[in-house]
């Protein structure tokens, strides 16, 4: 493919596709312009993109997309539980996770699912990139908070990316 031309970021341009009909609505002339859209902006953009992401398994990619918005309804209902309930406040707290993921587009896809679920925020990720600091708004307990990042977020995304 040329990449003058074509769809230097393939994954890119099927995402911003998919966004796109989904915002406007699918109709022939949102498709047509959600075409375009996601031909130009990573023409434009590949720059920026020092090199394409890696993926090794494609189709994981799906299943993790799967269990994220899952989790995002699950802690939604959560979250929603622990504001509404006046018996306790939360305890929320800073924790350091240890990252074993060392591609940036895994590390961001991580911080970025983190921020995505209700109740954590994806603060900081050190300078080596080993380090990523996560707001939660209740922790009982930091060592199962990790453990659960690691378990249903970035195991999957390690054996998507290595």
């Amino acid at each position: 493919m040329n990449l003058r031309f074509g769809f230097p970021q393939p994954l890119l341009s099927f995402a911003l596709l998919l966004v796109w009909l989904m915002l406007a609505g699918a109709s022939a002339g949102n498709a047509v312009l959600g075409l375009i859209l996601a031909w130009l902006l990573p023409l434009f953009t590949r720059a920026f993109w020092p090199d394409n992401p890696a993926i090794r398994k494609p189709w994981k990619l799906a299943a993790y997309a799967l269990r994220v918005i899952a989790d995002i309804v699950v802690a939604s209902v959560i979250v929603a539980r622990l504001v509404l309930s006046f018996r306790r406040s939360p305890r929320s707290a800073f924790v350091c996770y240890p990252l074993t993921l060392e591609h940036p587009l895994g590390i961001t896809m991580l911080a970025s699912t983190i921020s995505l679920t209700p109740g954590t925020v994806s603060a900081d990720v050190s300078n080596d990139h080993k380090m990523l600091l996560i707001h939660a708004l209740d922790v009982t307990d930091d060592q199962a908070l990790i453990d659960g990042i690691h378990k249903r977020y970035e195991k999957p995304l390690l054996e998507l990316f290595q």
